[in-house]
């Protein structure tokens, strides 16, 4: 079946979705025109939708579900577990064990909590770093995503009309955003350390927090360079603001996160994704004595936080067996696919004479049709022509069986086979190809 088809199920889905939600719509993520395709059922790489046809899933739920589905680990986990009891309004031993092993893996995170989210983790995050230093401000980098918290969100699809010259203007993302929030978030060019030291130093006695993802998916995947990050450590310690690093993508890049890789050591970090084996799930962890602004033991803390699902025992289970199933010859599989669908891709844009290039690390990469040098939002950001471009690579993906997220990202799971990588990069080659002859 061929995308799009008046008479597929997931149509007729979608006309009933849109009785009882706005724009048949509860995920803005998942939307596609001219109607979403609806999932039936998963089992390793592969997810089957309504109308019965298979895919090999590269969005992994954006990239939460780096074991693919119906892990029998992972199963084994939650079926146990649901037996108990899913969840109490008492702590369990679980969350103990999944914030050990975490601790044991990230040296910079010394004590942990649980939220539902990556957003509920970023938004803690920022208002411990708030707590801590007695300050209102953070920055952040222009284009990247943290989840949908008012001050995250800032400045995230900024266009040339509105992103200021080399510093880039604090633009509100959703309607209606205060102007307190954007006046209270300073907007950092990526891969410009001197740019983003000045900035950084520049604002320091008002400055909480300096949030950055060393690889923003939205911002283009690109990985920041060493002196970027270095630049922004060393701006933190001039000033006293505290590094917040957003690993809830980029902790899959290995078995100790991201941070060995920038060679940094982070005051704090947001977790969420593959942390959760496909449940819910949030942390942010750091510096004991930031974590502290947590600590009720001594009455109300400096940062009260609740929530009705925080470590509830289904998460905590299956994120313990599918952290567990992660160890370094997992990893180094998981690099080699990566590295074995780019380097297939880039050969298929040399080859059929599209220009493009692919950026990423480890089991994460993305396709940018441009001439340009992709290094940060801005020169990632499309034109007409280039978006056209990838809309039309994806819908040949999508037609071939695979799944991409619609803006180029592909992440890569633990089930997949070299012939799964290989059908993966056939594909990509194949709607490069509808690509270049669109183009002619």
């Amino acid at each position: 079946m061929q995308y799009p088809d008046e008479h597929s199920r997931s149509r007729a889905l979608f006309e009933r979705a849109q009785q009882y939600l706005p724009g048949g719509n509860t995920r803005t993520t998942v939307y596609m025109k001219p109607y979403p395709i609806y999932a039936a059922r998963g089992e390793g790489c592969r997810v089957w939708d309504v109308d019965g046809v298979a895919r090999i899933d590269c969005i992994n739920n954006f990239t939460s579900q780096i074991h693919g589905y119906a892990h029998p680990a992972i199963l084994s986990a939650i079926l146990e577990q649901a037996a108990a009891g899913t969840a109490f309004g008492l702590p369990t031993s679980s969350e103990i064990d999944l914030a050990q092993l975490i601790c044991e893996r990230i040296d910079s995170i010394e004590t942990l909590r649980f939220m539902n989210s990556g957003t509920e983790a970023v938004m803690m995050a920022l208002k411990a770093a708030r707590a801590y230093t007695g300050r209102p401000k953070i920055a952040k980098v222009e284009g990247a995503y943290h989840g949908s918290y008012d001050y995250s969100e800032v400045s995230l699809d900024p266009t040339p009309a509105n992103w200021g010259d080399r510093q880039p203007a604090s633009v509100a993302y959703a309607a209606g955003t205060p102007h307190g929030v954007t006046n209270d978030v300073i907007v950092l060019p990526f891969n410009d350390p001197e740019a983003a030291r000045t900035m950084i130093e520049a604002h320091g006695p008002e400055l909480a927090g300096v949030l950055v993802d060393p690889m923003p998916n939205r911002a283009g995947l690109v990985p920041a360079t060493n002196e970027y990050m270095t630049a922004l450590r060393s701006a933190c310690n001039k000033t006293g603001a505290l590094l917040i690093m957003d690993e809830i993508i980029v902790f899959r890049l290995g078995m100790h996160g991201a941070q060995p890789d920038w060679g940094v050591r982070a005051d704090l970090t947001t977790l969420g994704k593959i942390i959760g084996g496909g449940f819910p799930v949030g942390a942010v962890g750091g510096r004991r004595d930031v974590m502290e602004v947590f600590n009720p033991t001594r009455g109300k803390p400096a940062l009260p936080h609740g929530g009705t699902f925080s470590a509830n025992p289904m998460t905590m289970r299956a994120g313990l067996a599918a952290m567990e199933l992660l160890n370094s010859p997992t990893f180094e599989r998981l690099d080699h696919m990566g590295d074995i669908v780019r380097q297939g891709i880039r050969a298929a844009l040399k080859r059929h004479d599209v220009a493009g290039t692919v950026v990423g690390r480890g089991s994460l990469l993305k396709v940018h049709f441009t001439p340009r040098a992709v290094q940060d939002y801005r020169s990632a950001f499309p034109t007409a022509d280039e978006a056209r471009r990838l809309a039309l690579f994806n819908r040949g993906l999508l037609n071939r069986g695979i799944l991409a997220a619609g803006y180029g990202l592909m992440a890569l799971s633990t089930p997949m086979t070299d012939a799964d990588i290989a059908e993966i990069v056939h594909a990509a080659d194949q709607s490069i190809a509808d690509v270049a002859a669109a183009m002619d």
